[in-house]
């Protein structure tokens, strides 16, 4: 695996390790521009911690509320996993444009938090731990606009607006206890620790 990181199943390890922080369950916050892989992160990591539910914070937001979605979260996901009930919610739709397909969660030992913004601040105190996908926003969207084409593009560029808005406003990075970056070899994955004279965090070997 190389110096500097751990990969997957020392990730996986590390979370299993930490406290419940929401009821019974680690919520796991996978947070980072749109187009830095997220996703696919996430369908690599769930396996290794007994197919964790993953939540999609893409099935919760629409197409008025890109990060108006808080509410719903908690409402429809954290409240009740911190209770130790399922959680239930309707996924959007988004190109019929409505909230359709019922999931439901469990409240495993572990519930991946997955999309832009599951970090922030208003989430922050149900969270066991959170990862930084940590690609430059360029970069990320580039990505992200050849995956989806250009018959999106006009919604990448109000997408792009709201992101700056929001993590100018209620920035994610600098909470994350962990960055993780893509290197030939699959993902390594960085902790971080307090700097006091910093006031800040920094990588760290984990």
């Amino acid at each position: 695996m190389g110096s500097g990181g751990s990969g997957l199943a020392g990730t996986a390890r590390r979370l299993r390790a930490l406290p419940p922080s929401c009821g019974p369950v680690r919520l796991v916050a996978l947070d980072g521009h749109a187009g830095a892989g997220k996703t696919t992160f996430a369908g690599r990591l769930a396996p290794l911690l007994d197919d964790a539910p993953v939540v999609r914070l893409d099935d919760l937001a629409t197409h008025e509320e890109l990060f108006d979605w808080v509410g719903r979260v908690l409402d429809q996901v954290v409240r009740p996993l911190a209770e130790g009930v399922p959680a239930r919610y309707r996924a959007y739709d988004w190109v019929a444009r409505r909230f359709d397909a019922p999931r439901v969660v469990e409240p495993a030992a572990v519930v991946l938090l997955e999309g832009v913004g599951a970090g922030r601040r208003a989430l922050r105190p149900w969270l066991a731990s959170t990862l930084w996908m940590d690609l430059a926003p360029e970069v990320a969207h580039a990505r992200g606009r050849r995956r989806d084409g250009a018959a999106l593009s006009a919604f990448w560029r109000r997408w792009e607006q709201a992101e700056r808005a929001h993590f100018a406003a209620d920035p994610s990075r600098p909470w994350a206890d962990a960055l993780v970056r893509e290197v030939p070899d699959g993902y390594r994955v960085w902790a971080r620790v307090p700097n006091p004279r910093a006031h800040d965090l920094v990588d760290h070997p984990e």
